[in-house]
């Protein structure tokens, strides 16, 4: 961001991704990227500088249910529009789209990038699990096996163990 009353640049990461949030709201809400936003968060969650690796950057609503006015005489208290909270969280809603839109790719893991007022973005770190790099690194062949399959929606990733209560303590 330009500072009006110097003329000087402010750098801090708070008005970078300021910045960043303006010109993503345009895009797409399911968008490929070269490289990640937070290298290193990617980096601790996985992500190599390689072929075979992905990255996604995916916007979802922000807030709970939207769920539609029912027309008619009853209180709002027993029409059902108050009170429903999601049981998924923004992230795992986020890596449930990448997996649906990427059908043929695993979703290793995901971050937070940044939000407005109406959106949430994250960006999702899938692996190509049929690239003979993949293939051929140790670290990371794991995920070519069959039982990897469909992470996202049993829950495996990160984000999918907290909704299943795996990270209480």
């Amino acid at each position: 961001m330009i500072d009006v009353r110097n003329g000087t640049r402010d750098y801090t990461y708070k008005a970078i991704i300021s910045e960043r949030i303006i010109d993503w709201r345009r895009q797409p809400a399911i968008k490929v990227i070269d490289k990640p936003s937070r290298l290193s968060r990617a980096r601790r969650l996985g992500f190599k500088a390689k072929n075979g690796f992905i990255i996604v950057r995916v916007r979802v609503r922000r807030g709970g249910l939207h769920r539609k006015e029912i027309k008619g005489g009853r209180r709002q208290r027993h029409s059902g529009l108050t009170g429903f909270v999601p049981a998924k969280s923004a992230q795992l809603i986020a890596e449930t789209r990448a997996s649906n839109q990427f059908s043929n790719l695993r979703v290793l893991n995901s971050y937070w990038v940044g939000e407005d007022g109406q959106y949430k973005w994250f960006e999702i770190i899938m692996v190509d699990p049929s690239n003979p790099e993949i293939k051929s690194d140790f670290d990371i062949n794991w995920i070519s096996e069959n039982k990897h399959k469909r992470r996202v929606e049993r829950g495996l990733t990160s984000s999918g163990k907290a909704m299943r209560g795996h990270r209480k303590g």
